[in-house]
């Protein structure tokens, strides 16, 4: 069934200047909302403004991946709109359903208004009102397609999902546009910033991955490390924040279930300001190891292996 408002069909329309100058705009920028981007970072950011495509960034959980987007909508000023994917997701909770309760009151309502069975006719006008925007519960992609203002959409943890689910995602991110049989096609009116999570916990299609950019990021390097703590705990000393990025590196050369991630090193590093601690000792390390790793066989080997060492 074809109604009027298939006349959504209206072709990209998206005139919008770029977001971004160069590649140093974008670091400049995200340093700014302290987020420290390395080159990598900043070039596929400027790029997916550029080429107007979607960016799968895959690397380990707590590495920064999905403060990336949340960074790049803050500074650009879109709206953040994100899914956050988990095994069963469907079509339902991803793009979009009808509101069968809604509908269901609707149909009563006619009926009993006419006083009357009803006919073919008077079906086929209360078909066409029911299956109207009225009625249709949009969910974060089909929100981020409709949008008219600039948004940046977080398709979070994306290796979650099915295959079948992952399929869904291919229409919207090769041509940005949404069929729903009882409407037409509804196509972006402007073409949103569009970032995939993934913490590689099975692989990703090719088709996928052959419609985005892809970045990877890892654990930082320690002179990284000790910038974004420096960044992100207020208050923490030069020595404090290089002692535990030193430390932190070498903890994840250790075989361990869980390496810790960026955000765990915040939280510990954290911990010790708030402990009143300028510098790491290693009583002071072993108390505060539930802070970042987060296993016990992880703590005891950590703590066997690599803190008699500090002093």
């Amino acid at each position: 069934m074809t109604t009027a408002a298939s006349d959504q069909d209206l072709g990209f329309t998206d005139s919008a200047t770029p977001k971004f100058e160069s590649p140093e705009s974008v670091r400049t920028r995200l340093g700014e909302v302290q987020y420290l981007a390395d080159d990598a970072i900043s070039s596929v950011a400027y790029l997916a403004d550029r080429l107007r495509k979607p960016i799968l960034v895959e690397g380990p959980a707590g590495t920064g991946k999905t403060q990336l987007a949340k960074s790049i909508a803050e500074i650009t000023g879109a709206r953040l709109i994100r899914l956050q994917c988990y095994e069963g997701l469907d079509e339902g909770k991803a793009l979009y359903e009808w509101n069968y309760r809604k509908q269901l009151l609707r149909i009563q309502a006619g009926q009993q208004g006419e006083g009357a069975p009803v006919t073919a006719d008077s079906w086929h006008e209360l078909e066409e009102d029911i299956f109207s925007e009225e009625f249709l519960l949009t969910r974060p992609l089909l929100e981020a397609i409709k949008s008219t203002d600039p948004v940046v959409l977080l398709i979070d943890e994306v290796d979650r999902v099915e295959l079948e689910t992952e399929a869904l995602l291919l229409e919207i991110l090769s041509e940005f546009q949404v069929s729903i049989p009882e409407l037409g096609t509804v196509k972006a009116t402007q073409i949103p910033l569009v970032f995939l999570t993934s913490n590689n916990t099975r692989e990703l299609s090719e088709a996928l991955k052959r419609r985005c950019l892809f970045l990877h990021i890892g654990y930082p390097e320690i002179e990284r490390e000790r910038a974004i703590i420096e960044a992100r705990v207020p208050g923490i000393s030069s020595e404090l924040a290089e002692q535990v990025a030193r430390l932190v590196g070498a903890i994840r050369t250790l075989e361990l279930k869980k390496a810790p991630s960026v955000s765990e090193t915040i939280d510990w590093a954290r911990t010790l300001v708030l402990l009143g601690k300028t510098s790491i000792d290693a009583e002071a390390a072993k108390e505060t190891l539930h802070i970042l790793l987060k296993y016990q066989s992880d703590i005891e080997r950590t703590r066997k292996d690599l803190l008699n060492v500090v002093g």
